[in-house]
């Protein structure tokens, strides 16, 4: 192999490998699979060497080193079944730029894994049909239909996402590290290997809180790091001898035009960190879970045995990367080592916590809140799409304002001091209806004052949470608030308590005049949109309690929930109806299209918003202060790094208009109507776009007139926590002030 084109980081390892002591009968099955499967001698694809040189058994024996033997052979087939096809893929359609072909290939398999075993499958015409046949139906009979459905599904994206690299090949584009991370989940795997964890450890998950964000950060956080380390064990053999373009390392040398080197350790140091973010969850995260929604003993001890799990893969499959020939790994600490170890005495060397790491911990949990930061720092915004207002932004404006009122939003709330966050005049001056006419210039007067109330109650809710929550460090306190809240939003239009503060009340009214014309899938998915929101905003007070700066990949997901930025796209949604199908709204562009546009919005909001959120709020919540901490470099330059985020996720937003959705449109063989409506949702999201833009720049919630003023005249800062230990916040909070009465 050519010289290796960087050095390998340290890795931070905190669990211990373990081999399976059935390792050598995983391999003589799994050869004799492989074989029946037809994927060695004849396959064009793999010969007997090249299964050996892999090694997938001892793969499979690292990363589940306590099932039995049977489990084991069978995990190991699935392994080799998915990396066959992966250089199955690569050979048949990823060489010859064949889409067309991919896509009829890929479109047979899911019809291999039926959820009723009792329905059969097609006779396989290859050996990834053949195989997937034979280790579903090994697979299924000991899970449930809730497993089946999450495994086919994430099987199902781990090769329909092939042909999201094979574009990206075909154009030559090297994706920007948000989409990245989001595509890797599904091409990469490592979700897929989630799925094997529950069936291996015998720990299902239960299915009422599969999809809450514990368990889903868990999973991605699990995914990302597995990923990436491959990203970095792999670039050699893909970037350089395999042409990808869908690699980590490759992605951050772009993105920041450093070295290979450099974006290699970057990227050990993003692994590090989702590593980080997984024993965060686990900490603070599982428990209060488990405890409120109840969970049996046997069904807690099933998602500890999960977690166990996840930790027993990441490093297992560390310690195979150091060995498998598959891979860059000459500058491994175990390369060359020959027959696997076994013991603990191995498990304990594999340990390895870096001072790397563990400064980069450190340095999240020790940021000192209301630093004098003066201005924000604001770039020249290139959005290329032009704004227009409603003709009915006035009347909007007057009418807002009455129904703020009316709700008690202007006002204290009983029985919670320093809760009068808003007045008239700070309602004036953010002027939220000015957003809703540029984010729908074509609404009706109805529907602007809808939006205009959603983003009004939205925006006070961010503001009231982290004086009357935040401050005192309630979280028990903003959850029992929480849960009240979700009573205002019945599905079944059924009656509800009495509101007790404005909160309630905005919500009741805004719930009732939303979802009453909605059919019942559209009042669901609606609902959910306010329930991601309101469950982001403890998400936020949870880390605030900690005093801890997000990880940026989690950062950037829940600042997507933390916006309202579902609610609000949903709200432009309202005019289509039920006029495209609702998989089309699901479909991995449409979601890439969103996902830009929101992204764009957000780290947007977090450029004119630092001075106003570090300076005189205290907060920990600004993808600005993430990209400091994270890279450790000043203001200034986390500014312009976000900005080039930015400008990558607008590229990625017209990438998708002008070459992705043409592919959906045929893939889904859209009629007239559904093209002709989503061509209007586009242009939609650049109204949004252009709306969010043009507010920030007109309303004064983010200068220093309105940061000086506040309610009432008063100075708009949060005094800081109160309670044992708080102390020195309390200082920070005093400087923050004085210096802000000077700026």
């Amino acid at each position: 192999m050519a010289q290796q084109p960087f050095t390998l980081p340290d890795f931070y390892v905190p669990y211990p490998a373990r081999l399976n002591a059935h390792v050598e009968e995983a391999r003589r099955h799994t050869k004799d699979w492989a074989r029946r499967m037809e994927m060695l001698e004849g396959s064009g694809i793999w010969e007997e060497h090249d299964l050996d040189a892999h090694d997938y058994a001892l793969l499979c024996a690292y990363t589940h080193p306590d099932c039995s033997a049977d489990v084991l052979a069978l995990v190991t087939d699935w392994y080799v079944w998915v990396f066959f096809f992966d250089d199955h893929f690569l050979e048949t359609f990823k060489r010859s730029l064949d889409r067309e072909g991919g896509k009829r290939y890929l479109d047979r398999l899911p019809a291999f894994m039926p959820m009723d075993l009792a329905d059969g499958t097609p006779e396989p015409e290859n050996p990834v049909e053949a195989g997937l046949a034979d280790l579903w139906a090994r697979t299924v009979p000991s899970m449930s239909a809730a497993w089946r459905m999450r495994f086919a599904e994430a099987t199902e994206h781990l090769l329909n996402e092939s042909l999201w690299e094979l574009s990206n090949m075909d154009e030559g584009r090297i994706a920007n590290p948000v989409e990245y991370i989001e595509m890797r989940r599904k091409v990469g795997g490592a979700p897929w290997s989630a799925g094997l964890v529950e069936f291996a450890a015998e720990a299902e998950v239960p299915a009422p809180v599969a999809a809450s964000r514990p368990l889903c950060v868990l999973r991605d956080a699990f995914s990302d790091a597995v990923h990436l380390r491959n990203d970095l064990f792999s670039y050699q053999r893909e970037v350089e001898n395999e042409g990808e373009n869908s690699n980590g390392v490759l992605v951050l040398e772009t993105f920041l035009g450093c070295t290979t080197q450099e974006a290699a350790d970057a990227v050990n140091d993003l692994l590090t960190s989702r590593l980080q973010q997984f024993e965060n969850t686990v900490l603070t995260e599982l428990g209060p879970l488990c405890a409120s929604m109840g969970l049996t003993s046997a069904e807690t001890a099933s998602i500890l045995a999960y977690t166990k799990g996840l930790q027993d893969w990441q490093s297992g499959g560390h310690e195979w990367h150091m060995r498998s020939s598959r891979y860059m790994n000459d500058g491994g600490v175990a390369a060359g080592a020959g027959a696997a170890k076994s013991g603990w005495a191995m498990a304990a060397a594999s340990i390895n916590f870096t001072p790397r790491a563990e400064t980069a911990r450190r340095r999240s949990h020790t940021h000192v809140p209301y630093q004098h930061v003066g201005p924000s720092l604001l770039p020249a915004f290139d959005l290329p799409y032009d704004v227009t207002l409603s003709p009915h932004l006035s009347g909007a404006r007057e009418r807002n304002i009455e129904w703020a009122h009316r709700m008690g939003i202007l006002q204290p709330q009983p029985g919670r001091p320093d809760s009068h966050v808003w007045d008239e005049r700070r309602a004036r001056n953010i002027d939220l209806p000015l957003c809703s006419a540029g984010l729908q210039p074509s609404a009706t007067p109805q529907e602007l004052d809808l939006s205009s109330n959603w983003l009004t109650w939205g925006t006070y809710g961010d503001d009231l949470y982290p004086v009357i929550y935040g401050r005192t460090r309630d979280l028990p306190g903003a959850r029992a608030a929480h849960e009240r809240l979700l009573l205002f939003l019945p599905l079944d239009g059924g009656p509800t308590p009495e509101p007790s503060d404005a909160m309630e009340r905005g919500l009741a009214d805004l719930w009732e005049r939303t979802s009453g014309p909605m059919n019942e899938a559209s009042r669901i998915t609606f609902r959910k949109a306010v329930e991601d929101m309101l469950e982001s905003w403890l998400w936020e007070l949870a880390n605030q309690a900690q005093n801890r700066i997000p990880d940026p990949v989690d950062y950037v997901e829940m600042r997507r929930f933390t916006f309202g930025a579902d609610l609000t796209m949903r709200l432009c949604r309202l005019s289509h109806g039920d006029r495209v199908p609702p998989e089309i709204y699901r479909s991995g562009a449409i979601r890439s299209l969103e996902n830009a546009a929101v992204d764009y919005a957000t780290l947007l909001n977090d450029l004119f918003s630092y001075q106003k959120e570090i300076e005189y709020e205290g907060e920990v919540h600004n993808g600005v202060l993430v990209v400091q901490n994270f890279f450790d470099v000043d203001y200034p330059t986390a500014m312009a790094m976000v900005h080039d985020l930015m400008k990558g996720r607008l590229r990625q937003f017209e990438h998708v208009i002008e070459l992705e959705l043409p592919l959906l449109y045929v893939d889904f063989a859209l009629d007239g109507e559904a093209r002709e409506i989503l061509d209007g949702y586009v242009q939609e999201l650049k109204d949004w776009l252009a709306g969010i833009l043009n507010w920030h720049r007109d309303c004064v919630r983010y200068r220093d007139e309105d940061l000086r003023s506040g309610t009432g005249g008063a100075p708009w800062h949060l005094s800081g926590p109160t309670g044992l230990g708080t102390s020195a916040a309390r200082v920070g909070s005093l400087l923050g002030q004085s210096a802000a009465v000077k700026v």
